[in-house]
């Protein structure tokens, strides 16, 4: 079975939690060989979130930590540092998501290591990038998505901000972080030496904030919480059902409002001066949501759902875990892969992404067991024999 389109690249995973771990999550779902470095005994901090089955089994660290290798390894101790080097020696990419300059004082600055190894590739996360007056501050996911600028429009606009129920800077951090890295193997082909990436968690949220600082530069315009509406943007709201359920209907544009008024059995909603064009309905926004809202409580969502699919109006259900594993479209798709652990048994979890025709990546293991790989790791790329491999394990750097 094919490995992957990033099989024969092997990478380093120094970090803990979300950020650069994700990044090595998304590298290794993509067919790389990805080796995590863990302190002995103890492991990455994100092991221990989440809920644990009655055996301390993680669900959250069997989806973190896949296709992972596990390496116990003392990056602060001078023989555990001189066993990094050897193995980053052999890498093709080392992630670290450490405080800017950690590295350097645990004897492994990436420039010598670069020089060591011309080809390494070093994608480096932080919570505000390695220069500036912020590089040393500490920064997670909820810092950078507050001062990236979409904590302050995300919410109800008489409520204080609110954020998604997701470590969403992390994550984006993890995604750019892997985009640099494809970018610079994509380089290394013609250049045939690697470079160093600098992700931030703030950069990578302020990347996603569309017209937010035109719109205040240009036009004086600052953009505040809306709650579930974009201003100006309607129909595009969530709906209720008789049966519970919330449906996103999107309809803002000219030719779908139509489709969407026909639907209503109110094809003479279209032609109302009030919601004809896109801006009067912008401005009408309350009382085309009130109209939709008074239709849609008195309908199922499955019939809903089905009449506008019908119709061709974009819409959808307001999703909840359940509603995912029996989604037909996720099931037809496998967009959730069931994964054999050890321990836990069958897990589902959001399958790789994206989809490669020819050369697609696979999930081949749930999150390792602590030092699962340590030996192994040692003893086959480092060629360290047992006598070594013992003495690091007696004196507590593996």
């Amino acid at each position: 079975m094919n490995a992957g389109p990033l099989e024969g690249v092997r990478v380093v995973e120094a970090g803990s939690l979300i950020a650069g771990p994700y990044c090595g999550q998304l590298l290794g779902d993509l067919g790389a060989e990805v080796i995590k470095i863990e302190l002995p005994g103890v492991g990455d901090a994100f092991r221990t979130w989440g809920k644990h089955t009655e055996d301390g089994a993680g669900v959250w660290w069997a989806l973190l930590g896949r296709n992972k290798k596990s390496v116990t390894l003392n990056l602060r101790s001078a023989a555990g540092q001189a066993v990094f080097r050897d193995l980053v020696g052999t890498a093709d990419v080392l992630i670290e998501n450490f405080r800017p300059g950690t590295l350097a004082r645990w004897g492994s600055d990436p420039d010598d290591l670069t020089q060591a190894n011309p080809r390494l590739i070093v994608a480096q996360v932080s919570g505000f990038g390695q220069t500036g007056p912020y590089a040393q501050r500490a920064g997670y996911a909820s810092i950078g998505e507050a001062m990236g600028g979409l904590r302050n429009i995300t919410g109800h606009p008489n409520l204080p901000s609110s954020r998604t129920g997701l470590s969403l800077g992390d994550s984006l951090a993890g995604i750019y972080s892997t985009i640099g890295v494809l970018a610079a193997l994509h380089e290394r082909t013609a250049s045939g030496v690697g470079q160093r990436i600098d992700t931030s968690i703030y950069e990578s949220v302020l990347s996603l904030t569309e017209s937010l600082l035109p719109d205040y530069h240009v036009f004086g315009h600052q953009r505040e919480r809306s709650g579930a509406v974009l201003p100006g943007i309607a129909p595009s709201n969530a709906y209720p059902t008789r049966d519970g359920y919330s449906i996103i209907i999107a309809a803002n544009q000219d030719t779908v409002f139509k489709r969407l008024s026909a639907a209503m059995g109110m094809p003479g909603l279209a032609n109302n001066e009030m919601f004809r064009t896109h801006l009067g309905r912008g401005d009408n926004m309350d009382a085309l949501d009130r109209l939709i809202a008074d239709w849609s409580s008195a309908i199922d969502a499955d019939t809903l759902l089905a009449l506008l699919h019908e119709s061709g109006v974009p819409a959808g259900k307001i999703n909840r875990a359940s509603d995912i594993l029996l989604d037909p479209q996720v099931q037809a798709r496998q967009s959730v892969a069931w994964v054999e652990d050890s321990v836990i048994g069958t897990v589902p979890m959001p399958n790789v992404m994206p989809q490669l025709s020819r050369t697609p990546g696979r999930i081949r293991s749930t999150g390792p067991s602590l030092g699962a790989h340590t030996r192994e790791v040692l003893q086959t790329i480092l060629n360290y024999d047992d006598e070594k491999v013992a003495s690091l394990e007696a004196a507590g750097d593996i």
